[in-house]
This record gives C-alpha cells, sequence and structure tokens, in this order.
C-alpha cells in the first residue's frame, strides 16, 4: 500500500505522535528546487512551516523525484508528523520552433505567419510543430506568444499556415510558448511523459498528482483512471477553457489550484482577482481543497522580504478561506527559501488572528450540508462546537472524507483528523485546519472516546476539565459511515494514560537472569 512499511509500522497501539502543531489553520506548499535539494534544506522548509512539498516535472527527473521522496519522508519519520507530497505534471507545453537570428523583432500591424515549416523563422514567419493548433484556431482568435508579451490575432487559416496580424509586437526568440485564451486545442492534458511521470509517482507513493493545462472534465476523468485512487488528483485551474466548464471539473477533481500564472497570460489581468474568489468559493461549497499559486512572495526570490502588496496578496488568499497557499520559485530557486516560508506563516497566523477574520470566513460561504447522514453530523459538529466552546473536534476519518467535510464547515475550533491509513494523514496534510495523527480505530465506543480525548491533550489541543466533540461512524471502522456525534471529557485519567502510554517500559525479565545494566 501507499506509505509502505513506514505506515504500518507507525499504525500502532500508541498512534504517531505528531510533534509539530502549526498555530495556523491554512496550510503552506512549498515548491522544492535547487534551492531546496538536501535534506537539511526540507527540514528546515518542513520547521519554518511547511505542510506539503511540491516538485515540479517540468524540472525534475524520475532519478530527482526519487531522491526528494526519500529524503521527505525521512523529515517525516524523525518529526512524527504526516507531510504531503504534490507531484506538478508538466503538461502539453505549446511552443514555436527556431529563429534563424533571433532576437526576430515584430512590430504592431504588421502580417505574421505560423507554419508547418521546419526551416527556421524570422520576423515575417516561424514553426509552429504543433498540427492540431492548425484545426482548432479560427478566424478572430487571439494568439499570444513569450508568456503573452506579443498578441495576434488570426486573420485566417489555410492548410498548414496561419496568417495574423500583430496587435502588441515585441521581440521573439526560438522555443517562445505559445498561447491560446480563444480555443479549445484537441490535446490531452497528459503528454506521453507526463504518463510515465504519474505512473512513476504513483508507484513511489506520492499523496497527489496535480494536472496542469486542463481545459475540459475528460482531462481530469483521463487522470483519474489512470490514477486509480492511489493518489489525489489536482486540476489546475489556468486556462479560460477550463472556467467555462469548472463546476464539472470541481466534481471530477479532488481538489484545485488558481494557478495564475498562466492564468493571467489567457486572461486580462484584471479578471484574474475575481477568478480568484470566485474558484475558491466554488472549491469550498463543493468541500474540495483549494490551492492558491504563483507570484505570491515572488520579490523574495532576491530579497530577505517581500513587498507590501505581496504581503497583502497572500493575506487576501488566507481571508478568502483558501485551503493552502503555495511557494514556487521562492522555495525552490530564490536566495530565501526559508525565509519565504517563515515569511508567509507569519502573514497566515496575523490574519487569522485579526478580529475580523471569523465574520469574513463565514459571510463569504454558507455551506449547505448534502441531504447525507455524514454531512448533517458535520455541519452539526460545528454549530454544537461553537456553542458549548468545546476544545477541539476530533473526527475517525478512514478515506479523509468525513475530515474533506468538517474542514468545509470552517469550524473555530481545531479539528483533529484521526486515520488509521498513512495515506490518508498524509493527503489530508493539504486540507485546511485538520491537524492529522495517525492511529489503530478504536476497539469500541469506549476505546473510541478515550483515545479521542488522549490525542487531544497529547497533541496539546484541551486540557483537564475540557470538552471535546468527536465524530465517529458505526459500525467502527467502516469508510464512509460517520452518523454518531459524541462529547467526551478530558479528565485525570485522561493525563494518566497519556503518562503512562509515554512512560518507557520497565525492565522485568518473566524468569530469573544475570543482572544487567537496565
Amino acid at each position: 500500500m501507499p506509505g509502505g512499511e513506514f505506515g504500518k509500522r507507525q499504525a500502532g497501539k500508541r498512534g504517531w505522535k505528531t510533534a509539530v502543531r502549526r498555530e495556523r489553520k491554512v496550510k503552506i506548499i512549498a515548491t522544492l528546487g535547487p534551492a531546496s535539494d538536501t535534506e537539511e534544506k526540507i527540514e528546515a522548509l518542513f520547521l519554518a512551516g511547511a505542510d506539503v512539498f511540491r516538485i515540479n516535472m517540468s524540472h525534475s527527473s524520475h532519478e530527482q523525484l526519487k531522491a526528494y521522496h526519500d529524503m521527505i519522508r525521512a523529515v517525516e519519520r524523525r518529526h512524527g508528523r504526516p507531510i504531503g507530497i504534490l507531484v506538478d505534471l508538466q503538461g502539453p507545453k505549446l511552443r514555436i520552433g527556431e529563429i534563424a537570428d533571433p532576437p526576430a523583432i515584430l512590430e504592431p500591424g504588421d502580417t505574421f505567419v505560423l507554419d508547418d515549416d521546419p526551416a527556421p523563422g524570422n520576423a515575417e514567419r516561424v514553426h509552429l510543430p504543433h498540427p492540431e493548433i492548425f484545426q482548432a484556431v479560427r478566424p478572430g482568435d487571439q494568439m499570444l506568444l513569450n508568456d503573452g508579451l506579443i498578441r495576434l490575432s488570426v486573420l485566417e487559416v489555410e492548410g498548414g499556415r496561419i496568417v495574423t496580424r500583430v496587435i502588441h509586437g515585441g521581440p521573439l526568440s526560438s522555443r517562445k510558448g505559445v498561447n491560446l485564451p480563444d480555443t479549445v486545442v484537441p490535446l490531452s492534458a497528459m503528454t506521453e511523459k507526463d504518463r510515465e511521470n504519474l505512473d512513476y509517482a504513483c508507484a513511489l507513493g506520492v499523496d497527489w498528482i496535480a494536472l496542469s493545462f486542463v481545459q475540459r472534465p475528460d482531462d481530469v476523468a483521463t487522470a483519474r483512471k489512470r490514477v486509480r485512487g492511489r493518489a489525489g488528483v489536482l486540476a489546475k485551474i489556468e486556462k479560460p477553457a477550463a472556467l467555462r466548464c469548472l463546476r464539472e471539473i470541481i466534481d471530477l477533481s479532488d481538489a484545485l489550484m488558481v494557478a495564475r500564472g498562466d492564468l493571467g497570460v489567457e486572461l486580462p489581468l484584471e479578471s484574474v482577482p475575481g477568478w480568484q474568489k470566485r474558484i475558491t468559493r466554488a472549491a469550498r461549497r463543493a468541500g474540495k481543497p483549494v490551492v492558491v499559486a504563483t507570484q505570491m512572495l515572488e520579490s523574495m526570490i532576491e530579497n530577505p522580504s517581500p513587498t507590501r502588496a505581496e504581503v497583502s496578496d497572500v493575506a487576501t488568499a488566507v481571508f478568502e478561506g483558501a485551503d493552502a497557499i503555495m511557494l514556487s520559485a521562492e522555495s525552490a530557486a530564490g536566495k530565501w527559501p526559508v525565509e519565504a516560508v517563515m515569511t508567509m506563516d507569519r502573514i497566515a497566523q496575523n490574519v487569522e488572528s485579526d478580529p475580523n477574520y471569523r465574520d469574513i470566513i463565514r459571510s463569504q460561504l454558507e455551506t449547505r450540508p448534502e441531504p447525507t447522514t455524514a454531512d448533517a453530523i458535520s455541519s452539526a459538529a460545528r454549530s454544537i462546537a461553537e456553542t458549548l466552546k468545546v476544545a477541539c473536534i476530533v473526527s475517525y476519518t478512514s478515506s479523509g472524507a468525513t475530515g474533506l467535510r468538517i474542514a468545509r464547515e470552517r469550524p473555530e475550533a481545531p479539528i483533529i483528523a484521526l486515520s488509521p491509513r498513512i495515506e490518508t494523514v498524509r493527503r489530508l496534510a493539504i486540507v485546511w485546519g485538520l491537524h492529522c495523527v495517525l492511529t489503530d480505530d478504536p476497539e469500541d465506543l469506549d476505546d473510541m472516546a478515550d483515545k479521542a480525548c488522549r490525542i487531544a491533550y497529547r497533541e496539546g489541543f484541551s486540557m483537564i476539565g475540557e470538552r471535546v466533540l468527536i465524530t465517529c461512524g458505526v459500525p467502527l471502522g467502516t469508510p464512509g459511515a460517520t452518523n454518531m456525534l459524541r462529547i467526551a471529557d478530558v479528565t485525570a485519567d485522561t493525563v494518566r494514560m497519556v503518562k503512562q502510554a509515554e512512560a518507557p517500559a520497565p525492565c522485568a525479565p518473566a524468569t530469573p537472569t544475570p543482572p544487567s545494566k537496565c
């Protein structure tokens, strides 16, 4: 199973003690790269506040992925806290061919042709090695080159030639990217390289697969079929075509990412903040984790502190109730990777302690529970937790579904998610507010309450005399059967049981033996 022998060893009677407790609800994703490619650097990022590590397969080989995976799991073992691993597939990157004497200068008003001739191009034409584009593009469509710096308007399409007029010109060099904001290109979101990377990543036991350049629901369905439940599928929303069928994509995905980089190339920049809010709220309404990414602390690639505008950008994502916020080049290739994570952590903590935070989170979205027992229990848990001012909510969750439902409610009380499955606690590391603990299923209802109280006390979420609210399913250990809610008190007996479990075993051999150092 994903997690291997480590997961089996850790799920013992005493559970997996998570020594690190975050002082915030939103999670932080840090991208690994040349600035963070050693175990010491990864550990420093984790201690600074990273909950999930992203590995970008645009720049990583299988060997590098394996090395990152092994180092992350070593840090996980050392600190006793589940860490999520997200593998980001490259997707079908569209590029022009070669330019003979770069850069070619395209002037506004000029005619520029993209064709199927592999000869090096110039200021009048260039090779476009993607026959699918010739079939899909239509007169009037926009074409963007070089990250949107050059804008073309299609005049006509004839066989292997696309004739365009230059709207915004500029220098153009070889192999620059092509974006098609008005066109749905009949390409799968996964190339052959992506399929190989997906299979290898799932075999390693990573927790999330991020799917780039999603255009339609079928892209997500294809990925899910190949993943076969071995990881969560996260759809990156970075194409205008995806916005037109956002609801269907959300339904098929396990999580979403607002990938503002390419989205900001293909959409007018001024429309991106509005779409960020709409995507975030739609995902929250569906109970799917949502990540806000790209250029969050961009200036920290070079500088030890961010701009005020970047701080405000990160704060906005936290105020919106995003599950996670992500660092890209800041932690992968920047000069200050650890400081970037620490800065993001401080911003998030400050926002969540703001007097207006709870009101904003609550007013943004009033989720209506689905007509199921599990959803009704989760909704009731938030309401009861607020009425009784419980120390925390403890949720027994095998597959992670119950943890997701309770997190969707955005309760003020901390949430502890207990699961016997190592892959579940790792996957839930991306979800807002969940403090995940690997532990065996309870033996009976009394053990269920005792275990919840012990773990809540042990992890620092409750004290003697406080109450915890517990959700679970009966029969115990049955996935998807959440149907019970219970209040339990943390007592002196709870503390005594925790201390006994953590005390070293006495040296008491069954039969007399010669004296030993024990």
